[in-house]
This record gives structure tokens, C-alpha cells and sequence, in this order.
């Protein structure tokens, strides 16, 4: 019976949020008129692509709530509305955002007041139920109707602001854009880093060891002991030039992802990171099928970047990774117990993150207030 009423009173809450919204939608029929009104009289044309916007964080608002109480986000699907007053009205008029927003509005005004139909229910709930529930120890009858009237509230309002399908592709396409033209700029500073490392490193020490074994040779009739030094010279040269090459190899794809796999590879990392790293795998990552190689690589280096982040800037020596697989792929997680306060504009490293990842068409929460912990959260599509 507690847990009825409890549940009763949570949707009841949200039925009184969902009304005063309502109620500040009446109130919101005033600008309405003005903006038809400044528009049709062209000299306050310039409301109409303001109210717009006004009416897109109301309705998203209202996605918000619907998504507290369902569990289920609502996506959003509008172009931007910018540049000359007449590209502004352009999109304010033909975004079909602005028409199923206004649909929305104009059908809350009427299921907007359930919340009248709900406390009505609670004196008849609290004697029927409390006598049919708490004597009788049968199951409530009267107070799961409000829980039922929130869920049709929710249910419609899912309905009414979810985004056409033609919405979706466009802001999809819009997405893919973006990410391609991210994918690009991480891949050309790619290849200026693999060729940086190559020139300034690898290349330079070959050129040496060719010079140290040409002036062996020369040397080697008139001064064996110089000949032998120069080679001794070039054998360093050469195992400098091997090492250099391995990490310019390890930058691009580490070995270790190959030999032992993403959670093998992982530990590696978490034992040579210097921080106390506990690594957690969940999900039957490591004993199921592995990931695709992109997607292994993608989630071992976000994992070494967040790692390098907090051993520069957290302040901790605690670090927690969990690897899982999840049904629609793969999860990374790391959270350290430092100060908090990332930021992506600050060098920090996790703008890289979030170009790697999203040329994977995946997911990066960065969560990190002042005082910490700080949690970054990388998820990756993949099919099993």
C-alpha cells in the first residue's frame, strides 16, 4: 500500500507540473496574438522568428518532463534559425519543428488539466483502497488510476513532440556531416603527427646511423679502434631508431590490442599509467566475442587519454575503469576521484575523445563538477 501511494504521489507531481505548464500556455496565447499580429502588420515580423525560438525551450520543456517520467528521451529535430531577418522567418515558418510544436500546444490546452481528473481520485483512493488494500489485503484499485492518467499524459506528449521521420534524417544527415568533417581533421592531424614522428625521429636517426657506417668504413683500413667505435655508435643509432619505430606503430594501432584484446590491453595500460587503476569488465566482454579492431582501438585510446587526464590535471591516485558490453556495443567508463572541473576548450585532451569516438558514430558523456569526481563515459556501436 505504501509503495501505491508513493507511486500515486509521484505521478501527481508530475500531473502538477504538466498543469502549470498548461496554465502558462493560456498565458502564452497573449504574445501569440501579438506575434500574428506584429507580423500581418510586417513591422513586427521580427517576433515571429523569436517566439519561435521561445516556443522550441518550451516544448523542450517539456520533453524533459516526459522523459523524467518515462525513462525515455524525445529527440529534437530543428533547423537553426540564423542569419538575415528574411532567412530567420524562412526557417521559422518552414521548419516543420514549428508545426508539430504548435500542434503540441494547442492539444495541451485540453490534456493539460488531467491533473483535475487525478485529485479527485485521492480522498476516493485513500478509503476505497485503504479498506480494500490495507483490510483486505487485496491490491489498489483507485490510486494506480492516477499513476495511469500520468502515463497517458506522458504517452501523449511522446506522441504529439516526437519529430517527423523527415526531421530526423535531416538532423541525422546534419550529425553525419559534422562528424564526417571531425573524422577528417582528426585523421589529416593524424597522419602530420605519424609524419612529424617519422621525420623528426625515425628519419633523422637512420640518416645518422648511414653517416656513422660510411665513416666506419672509410676508417675501418687506417683505424680499426675509430671504425669500431663508429660502429658501436651506429648499433645504438639503429636500436634508438627500432624503439622510435615501435611507438610510432603503438600510436597507430598498439600490438598489444591484437595479442591480448581490448581488456588485456586495458590492464596493460592501467599498470604503467602510475595511478592506482582498478579495472572492472562486465557483460561477459572478456570471455565472449571481441569487438571489431576499430572499436577496440577507439575505446583503448579514449581510456589512455582519460588516464593521461587524470595523472596530469585530477589530483588523484584512485582511478576506476569498467569495460562492459552492452546490447547495442561496447562501454567504457573511467571516473577519477580528483578536483573535477574538466574542460574540453581547455587542452585537456577531450575534444580528441570526442572526434575518435564520434567518427564511430558514438557516444561521449564527460561529467565533471568543481570538487570533483570527474567521469567520462564512452560508448561505442557495435554488432556482437
Amino acid at each position: 500500500m505504501g509503495r501505491t501511494i508513493r507511486q500515486a504521489a509521484r505521478a501527481t507531481l508530475h500531473l502538477l507540473v504538466a498543469a502549470a505548464l498548461a496554465f502558462g500556455l493560456y498565458l502564452f496565447i497573449t504574445v501569440l496574438l501579438i506575434t500574428a499580429i506584429g507580423t500581418v502588420a510586417v513591422v513586427g515580423a521580427w517576433m515571429l522568428p523569436e517566439t519561435v525560438l521561445l516556443i522550441r525551450r518550451i516544448a523542450g520543456a517539456k520533453r524533459s518532463l516526459t522523459a523524467a517520467w518515462t525513462g525515455r528521451r524525445i529527440p529534437e529535430a530543428y533547423q537553426p534559425i540564423t542569419g538575415t531577418l528574411r532567412e530567420r522567418l524562412h526557417t521559422a515558418v518552414r521548419d516543420p519543428g514549428t508545426l508539430i510544436d504548435l500542434r503540441w500546444m494547442v492539444v495541451s490546452y485540453v490534456y493539460g488539466a488531467l491533473l483535475f481528473v487525478a485529485l479527485p481520485l485521492w480522498p476516493l483512493g485513500l478509503v476505497v483502497d485503504g479498506v480494500w488494500g490495507g483490510l483486505l489485503r487485496r491490491e489498489a484499485v483507485v490510486l494506480p488510476l492516477i499513476t495511469r492518467l500520468a502515463d497517458l499524459e506522458a504517452r501523449w506528449s511522446q506522441t504529439l513532440l516526437k519529430p517527423s521521420p523527415q526531421a530526423l534524417l535531416a538532423a541525422r544527415v546534419e550529425e553525419l556531416a559534422a562528424t564526417r568533417a571531425d573524422a577528417i581533421a582528426a585523421h589529416g592531424a593524424e597522419l602530420r603527427r605519424i609524419e612529424r614522428d617519422l621525420h623528426d625521429g625515425a628519419q633523422a636517426r637512420l640518416v645518422a646511423l648511414s653517416m656513422r657506417i660510411g665513416l666506419a668504413q672509410r676508417a675501418y683500413d687506417r683505424d680499426p679502434e675509430a671504425a669500431r667505435k663508429l660502429l658501436a655508435d651506429a648499433q645504438n643509432q639503429a636500436e634508438e631508431a627500432l624503439t622510435e619505430l615501435r611507438q610510432v606503430v603503438r600510436g597507430i594501432h598498439p600490438p598489444i590490442l591484437t595479442d591480448r584484446g581490448l581488456v588485456g590491453a586495458v590492464r596493460a595500460l592501467a599498470a604503467g599509467s602510475g595511478l592506482e587503476v582498478t579495472v572492472r569488465v562486465d557483460g561477459g566482454l572478456e570471455d565472449g566475442p571481441r569487438a571489431p579492431a576499430a572499436v577496440e582501438a577507439a575505446a583503448y585510446f579514449a581510456v589512455a587519454e582519460a588516464l593521461t587526464n587524470a595523472a596530469k590535471h585530477s589530483g588523484s591516485r584512485r582511478v576506476t575503469v569498467q569495460l562492459e558490453r552492452v546490447p547495442r556495443g561496447l562501454r567504457a567508463v573511467v571516473q577519477d576521484e580528483g578536483m573535477g572541473g574538466a574542460d574540453e576548450k581547455s587542452g585537456t585532451g577531450l575534444l580528441g575523445i570526442r572526434r575518435r569516438v564520434a567518427a564511430m558514430d558514438g557516444e561521449v558523456t564527460v561529467t565533471s563538477p568543481q570538487g570533483g569526481p570527474t567521469m567520462i563515459a564512452v560508448e561505442l556501436p557495435c554488432v556482437w
